[in-house]
């Protein structure tokens, strides 16, 4: 049987690691240590006033970035700063052409339709396969990498990430859709591929 002092310091290291994940998350979309360091701290705050609700279903850590997003958008939502100046922003100009992988209506073509999902649900959940997203996602650009988080993790609407990053709609959706490609091509070789080797 693991001693009980044991078994706090295991939980206290890993409450630590968790804590700088979270903070690298906060920094990502907000763009200011201290405001991160504040909306981490209100996080696990806020995990330690409602931890009775917490049943185990989740993973902690799941649990806890789910808490820090909702505290990112409601920051995010409520700071009344000028957006960032767009020249301090990379031009989505800038990137290059964009490929014709989907049709006008935003499906994909045949040609380059991703390889079959087996089992999203159970992947979802799998430590391995967080591990390779969490890889591909920390190769975007910081750009790309954060206007992702923020409409697909954070789920602010495009309105308010233009407002944010003082950028266009047109803008917002070009880096949205480079960066769901470079994702996409990312987990095709280091997850769906049949050669995908661990990273």
């Amino acid at each position: 049987m693991i001693p009980s002092a044991t078994l706090a310091a295991r939980e206290e290291l890993s409450i630590a690691h968790i804590r700088e994940d979270m903070l690298r998350f906060a920094r990502l979309q907000l763009g200011n240590d201290s405001e991160a360091e504040d909306v981490v701290q209100e996080a696990l705050a806020g995990a330690m006033r409602n931890a009775a609700s917490f049943r185990g279903q989740a993973a902690l850590k799941t649990w806890l970035i789910a808490i820090l997003k909702n505290k990112i958008a409601d920051l995010i939502r409520q700071r009344q700063r000028r957006p960032l100046p767009a020249s301090t922003l990379a031009s989505a100009a800038d990137e290059g052409p964009l490929p014709a992988l989907f049709d006008r209506r935003g499906m994909w073509r045949d040609e380059t339709r991703p390889a079959v999902w087996e089992d999203p649900e159970a992947d979802i959940h799998s430590s391995h396969f967080l591990r390779q997203f969490d890889h591909c996602l920390n190769r975007l650009p910081a750009q790309q990498a954060r206007v992702f988080l923020m409409r697909e993790v954070v789920e602010l609407e495009t309105s308010e990430i233009c407002t944010e990053l003082g950028l266009s709609a047109t803008n917002v959706h070009v880096i949205l859709h480079r960066a769901r490609l470079a994702l996409r091509a990312c987990l095709q070789t280091h997850w769906f591929g049949e050669e995908a080797e661990p990273a």
